[in-house]
């Protein structure tokens, strides 16, 4: 991507035209410590550059104090669900207050793994095989067809939440019982030895692609937000061509799922040097860890300019 091309994606907008915005974080989701700390960091940036800030700690009260604090637009950093699933924003729809991000469709989505899989599967993406699990019987079957090792998912939980990797039958079956704990419907798929990438797009534009590394067995909540030993490459060590794979990949998974304004998209490559689409997030962490943030700055723009540009996103009509 060029330098040019870059440079489009600042906001033009006065601060001060952007109206009253909230800022939505906390929320009840496994993942509301997150959003905080995410939620924090964008209040500061737009405070910072002028805007009118509500901050809105999402609780039972939240639709009272949408209308009593006469919100002109929002800026959803609800991490998992009831803020990254369609629910905020079909709320928000009925409200008529735009807002920034995915609409209803795409953010319900790419919450849910396994027809974010489906999908992607239809057009030809490539994600690695996975199976559903409902009982101890899909877990021997699915051992016996996927092979091991292999990754447990919960559907629809964020942040690497109830995730565990697993080299027998009987390690899967613990997996699922705990991953069941967070959502009724588990996933787990093929695991793909290699390289971990996440590719951040903000307004129609691919950031430059992030190269993972960890100690850990995969990339997990603490490497993810606590561990100072996680490492990131950015340029991430990709020859050109495989960049721009990895980059055109990136850009047609996300069109596939309809993801607007902002995301971030988490890529594995195998030891053939193939790429493996794992999942979409739509409200991506915004915190000091945060992946998001770090591409934005290698395409030029410091932490409050990306935050502007997201809630820019937000001024342009959905299609």
């Amino acid at each position: 991507m060029t330098a040019e091309a870059y440079a489009k994606l600042h906001s033009t907008i006065a601060p001060k035209d952007f109206g009253r915005v909230a800022v939505l974080y906390g929320g009840k989701s496994a993942e509301r410590e997150v959003s905080l700390k995410s939620g924090a960091a964008v209040i500061d940036a737009l405070q910072g550059a002028g805007v009118d800030v509500v901050a809105i700690d999402v609780g039972d009260d939240l639709l009272t104090r949408l209308l009593n604090e006469k919100i002109d637009r929002a800026f959803i950093i609800l991490h998992g669900r009831g803020g990254e699933d369609g629910s905020m924003q079909g709320l928000l729809e009925c409200l008529g207050i735009p807002y920034t991000g995915s609409g209803i469709l795409a953010s319900a989505l790419a919450m849910d793994k396994l027809r974010t899989k489906q999908v992607w599967q239809s057009l030809g993406i490539p994600t690695p095989l996975h199976s559903v699990l409902a009982s101890e019987a899909d877990c021997i079957s699915a051992g016996a067809e996927l092979g091991f090792p292999l990754i447990v998912k919960p559907a629809h939980e964020g942040s690497s939440i109830g995730m565990a990797k697993v080299s027998s039958v009987a390690e899967l079956i613990a997996a699922w019982k705990d991953a069941a704990n967070y959502d009724s419907q588990v996933l787990v798929e093929q695991w793909i030895q290699g390289p971990e990438f996440t590719v951040a797009v903000l307004r129609d534009q691919v950031l430059p692609p992030i190269a993972l590394g960890t100690p850990h067995s995969f990339y997990d909540y603490d490497a993810k937000y606590l561990a100072s030993d996680t490492q990131y490459r950015i340029p991430c060590g990709l020859d050109a061509a495989k960049e721009q794979e990895l980059i055109d990949l990136t850009a047609r998974a996300c069109d596939a799922i309809g993801i607007a304004g902002w995301g971030r998209v988490d890529v594995m490559q195998d030891e053939q040097g193939r790429f493996w689409l794992l999942e979409v997030n739509t409200a991506p962490g915004m915190t000091d860890h945060s992946l998001v943030p770090m591409a934005a700055r290698a395409a030029g723009l410091d932490f409050q300019q990306l935050v502007l540009a997201i809630l820019a996103a937000s001024v342009e009509a959905r299609g």
